[in-house]
């Protein structure tokens, strides 16, 4: 008996994706920290030789020379992240997205993304998912799984800077984990960002008392129990924003999943964790020094610091080591942490694999015929 050759796969456009769970920011925290114990432990793959490669970008020269191809823009690029994640998942996937600023003119948002997810052993697909919502979640969640293991039991406060779509996600997850919050600042440059930041929060969180627009990064970060900064800026550490030790309180947790800058005071002051160690040492081997000043992630800058004698190796911290208890957790009340995010292919294989499965289990999405039998065996 020879097996079936026919294949299918299960499409989920969006409301599919949402109707099989990616929405839940709860579960989607879980899995995140499930994501950060394995890669930890070393049970995953990603791309390049040493299995550690964020990806392959293709991107477009400032100037083109050929009809029709084009010129390059903030934003502007396509990117591949294929990752196989071990553990109870075994499961292999891409994200694909090409990226613009210029789409929000278009009513579209900035990246367009979609997902493939295969069976390791054949190469199979078993489905092929609108993505937007599954790569903002995760990416929510990683904070999440920060503020779980890493702030206050009591924290009440939460400053935001820069309120997009990372700090709504990222806001998602806080409240997921930590529910006494009651009160938010927020800041942006955009008078107009902000009050939709608020709106969202109020109609989204009605268990939170107070929300409340500041007039500089220095209010939302005074005072605050969870501080989450993400602000999109050139490269170049003079543009990032920049955190002073004065403003933050004692046992604060400060989030940053895009470029920051601290000053040397809060950086002997806190403790600094981030979501996966190897990564940043990967990326500051890619990237020519000093790779901060091109890729402003707190993790980059903590290599840096380690290798050139700054910082002691024990102080850059991983997370993956904190949740199995391998690593100290918080210890006392008074604790400042710094939490670096910078993302990672195995999280979207990971929060794939379990709306794939939610979507088998509740008969969610589109069966689509791949052959068969293929022309070509």
């Amino acid at each position: 008996m020879t097996a079936d050759p026919g294949l299918d796969f299960l499409y989920l456009d969006e409301p599919d994706m949402i109707a099989a769970g990616v929405t839940d920011m709860a579960a989607c925290v879980d899995t995140m920290a499930d994501v950060l114990a394995l890669f930890a432990r070393g049970d995953y793959r990603m791309a390049g030789h040493d299995g550690l490669s964020h990806g392959a970008m293709l991107s477009f020269p400032e100037h083109p020379v050929f009809p029709g191809m084009p010129a390059d823009g903030p934003d502007r690029r396509f990117m591949a992240m294929p990752a196989y994640l071990g553990g109870d998942y075994r499961t292999t996937g891409c994200k694909w997205y090409g990226s613009n600023v210029e789409n929000r003119r278009r009513g579209l948002p900035r990246s367009i993304l979609m997902y493939t997810l295969n069976d390791t052993d054949t190469g199979a697909p078993l489905a092929i998912m609108s993505a937007n919502l599954l790569s903002a979640y995760r990416t929510g969640a990683v904070p999440g799984v920060g503020a779980r293991y890493l702030a206050r039991e009591g924290a009440r406060t939460i400053g935001v800077v820069g309120p997009g779509p990372i700090n709504r996600a990222s806001f998602e997850a806080f409240m997921a984990v930590r529910p006494a919050i009651d009160a938010v600042k927020v800041y942006g440059i955009v008078d107009a960002d902000v009050a939709a930041f608020i709106a969202w929060v109020r109609e989204h969180s009605p268990s939170v008392t107070t929300v409340e627009a500041v007039d500089t990064m220095e209010a939302a970060v005074r005072g605050s129990d969870i501080v989450s900064i993400a602000v999109p800026s050139p490269s170049g550490s003079q543009h990032y924003p920049f955190i002073v030790d004065d403003w933050v309180q004692p046992g604060a947790l400060v989030f940053c999943p895009s470029h920051l800058a601290l000053d040397e005071a809060l950086v002997r002051r806190a403790r600094h964790v981030v979501d996966a160690r190897r990564i940043y040492e990967v990326w500051v081997d890619e990237v020519p020094a000093p790779a901060f000043e091109t890729v402003g992630l707190w993790g980059v800058n903590l290599v840096e610091r380690v290798r050139d004698g700054r910082m002691p190796a024990e102080r850059f911290e991983d997370l993956g080591e904190i949740i199995p208890g391998i690593a100290r957790g918080r210890e006392h009340e008074d604790e400042v942490f710094v939490f670096g995010t910078g993302g990672l292919p195995v999280q979207d294989v990971a929060w794939a694999t379990k709306v794939y499965r939610n979507a088998l289990e509740r008969g969610i999405g589109t069966r689509l015929r791949l052959w068969d039998a293929p022309a070509l065996s």
